[in-house]
């Protein structure tokens, strides 16, 4: 694959942004080889962002989810539709406000959470093989500034409105 012109060749198009053009072609390898480790567990791409919020936050509103998870409301509920399904997510109405629905992972859904863990650790040995330590904590320092530069210019900082 290091050889197909398509992974090393710079579309004419893209010489004025070079960098921006690797961020791309790496974003989608790299949700690629994730969603080849999810289909492993039965995931599709993105439903382990939604379970990660949920083991974290506990129980919240659909809607509240439905604005972290920065998604159009049909996507979120159909992928709360096969989670519950496969048992790893719960639906009921909000105690508080008998309109709203509160979500929650399962407490089944412990073993995904251990086997996502394990797919993320995976993922990360892979993608970053062959870097050593101060490598990968300097790829992670300017990636971290690059994603400051683009929260700031799509004003779509986390934990931000």
């Amino acid at each position: 694959m290091k050889d197909d012109p398509a992974c090393t060749e710079l579309p004419s198009a893209a010489r004025g942004g070079p960098v921006s053009h690797a961020v791309s072609r790496v974003a989608r390898l790299h949700r690629i080889a994730a969603g080849k480790l999810l289909r492993g567990l039965g995931l599709y791409p993105g439903q382990e962002f939604l379970m990660m919020y949920l083991w974290d936050a506990g129980a919240v509103r659909q809607s509240e989810l439905i604005r972290a998870m920065d998604l159009d409301p049909s996507t979120v509920t159909k992928m709360l539709q096969r989670l519950e399904q496969t048992g790893h997510v719960r639906r009921c109405p909000d105690p508080s406000d008998r309109r709203a629905v509160l979500v929650e992972a399962t407490d089944e859904s412990c073993a995904l959470h251990t086997a996502v863990e394990r797919a993320w650790t995976d993922l990360e040995e892979h993608t970053l093989a062959g870097l050593d330590t101060a490598e990968r904590e300097e790829l992670a320092r300017l990636l971290a500034k690059v994603e400051e530069n683009l929260c700031r210019e799509t004003a779509d900082c986390p934990g931000g409105d």
